[in-house]
């Protein structure tokens, strides 16, 4: 089931994002003062109790777990994770196409050296674009990916 997030699941998030990034991100950007000192379930926590943030994410419960999240801000996918013990279950497709029934997402930004999920991505229906920017505060980029329906229809509309 994917629905709205609540306070009640915030350490929950927490624990799937710093858990996922740590296991992603560690052997991309080789900073472990951030994977293990800046990234801390707490903070995270706090962080993510915002209104703001919180009233943007979905997650997926499943046997009264929550496995997965999503976060969409617009027509973007801001965040997209499945706790590591339940990838490869079609959760992650379930919250991609959720996005794009109920949100209309159109893109979504990631790191170009995250080959994983760039493959996922282009499995739900985006291609990388020529559009990139640097991660804040690192030297490395991320591209944007855009839904492949997007730029049929614009073609069409032409």
């Amino acid at each position: 089931m994917i629905r709205k997030a609540t306070v009640e699941d915030i350490s929950r998030i927490a624990e799937i994002l710093v858990f996922v990034k740590r296991m992603n991100y560690r052997s991309i950007f080789q900073n472990d003062a951030v994977s293990f000192g800046e990234i801390q379930v707490i903070p995270v926590a706090e962080e993510y109790s915002d209104p703001k943030i919180l009233e943007n994410i979905r997650v997926y419960e499943s046997d009264g777990i929550v496995k997965g999240l999503i976060r969409i801000v617009g027509k973007e996918v801001v965040e997209l994770y499945v706790e590591h013990f339940f990838q490869g279950q079609g959760i992650g497709a379930e919250l991609i196409e959720y996005a794009k029934d109920e949100f209309d997402v159109r893109y979504l930004w990631v790191l170009e050296k995250n080959t994983d999920a760039i493959r996922f991505y282009e499995a739900n229906g985006f291609h990388i674009t020529d559009n990139k920017k640097l991660e804040e505060g690192t030297p490395e980029y991320k591209v944007m990916m855009e839904r492949k329906e997007i730029e049929v229809q614009c073609l069409k509309e032409r």
